[in-house]
């Protein structure tokens, strides 16, 4: 699982406990199924309304993403392009071809085919951006229902707060306050579920899945730039410097802490 989705849960399972234990009589008063069916069944229509079916349907599998632990493979992708890079500057086709076929990465892939066909530089660029860019729209789209639905969700909560309200009105004329409270209190409920899935599940589903879009494109512009090396038949080593450019990691981009002679001693020292 992924460990900071598995933080986040852990955190809002004892805030939620801290919620029920410690500032309510009872526990069962934070639960009305009606109103959070009201928030639920309201949200998830809503959203089919809104959206093309096939889309919403892959809400389901969205959801397992963000719980799962991913990695985009980048070194393996830098490493793959390094050698097809040395096969290529030796003119070697049929090893680069060889190579291909043990690739995962298709967007790799297809750059690399497009050079071996002797296809022209700008159209290799341009093939590869479009599909870039559909990757983006497609994902991002993907985050928007889920963006969408924490719209919806507080929406719903009201609107189960005014249905609780007008029966609440409706007893109001006998005046006893043992009928009132209680649905005044469950009137509010519905609000606090729609709040609540909004900001604790909804929202931060959709943050970590542009988040992991992001990640993706940096992948797919380093494959981008390394074909765009191999093409220009720059050297093997040149194009494994500027590819790790595009994941290396330092704390300051303008200053080190430490320059890289100090560090390497103080890790051999200890």
């Amino acid at each position: 699982m992924n460990p900071s989705t598995l933080i986040g849960i852990l955190a809002s399972c004892v805030l939620l406990a801290s919620v029920l234990l410690f500032t309510a009589e009872s526990p069962q008063s934070f639960i009305n199924l009606p109103g959070l069916g009201i928030v639920v069944a309201g949200t998830l229509a809503a959203t089919f309304i809104s959206y093309p079916l096939k889309e919403v349907l892959r809400v389901v599998r969205l959801v397992a993403i963000v719980f799962r632990r991913e990695n985009t493979y980048i070194r393996d992708d830098i490493t793959e392009l390094v050698d097809m890079s040395r096969l290529w500057l030796k003119g070697d086709v049929r090893a680069v071809e060889a190579s291909l076929e043990q690739t995962r990465n298709p967007f790799l892939r297809t750059g690399i085919q497009l050079v071996i066909a002797n296809t022209k530089e700008d159209e290799i660029f341009d093939l590869l951006r479009w599909r870039i860019s559909r990757l983006k729209a497609r994902e991002h789209a993907e985050a928007q229902i889920f963006r969408t639905m924490a719209t919806y969700a507080p929406a719903f909560g009201m609107i189960g707060t005014l249905v609780g309200l007008v029966n609440m009105l409706e007893v109001m004329e006998a005046g006893d306050l043992h009928v009132i409270g209680p649905r005044m209190a469950v009137a509010l409920l519905t609000t606090f579920y729609g709040i609540l899935l909004a900001n604790l599940v909804f929202k931060p589903i959709a943050v970590k899945l542009e988040r992991r879009t992001e990640e993706r494109l940096i992948a797919m512009n380093m494959v981008l730039e390394g074909i765009s090396l191999i093409t220009k038949r720059r050297l093997p080593s040149f194009i494994e410097e500027t590819l790790n450019s595009f994941v290396a990691n330092y704390h300051d981009e303008i200053r080190d802490p430490q320059p890289p002679a100090a560090r390497r001693a103080k890790s051999e020292t200890s």
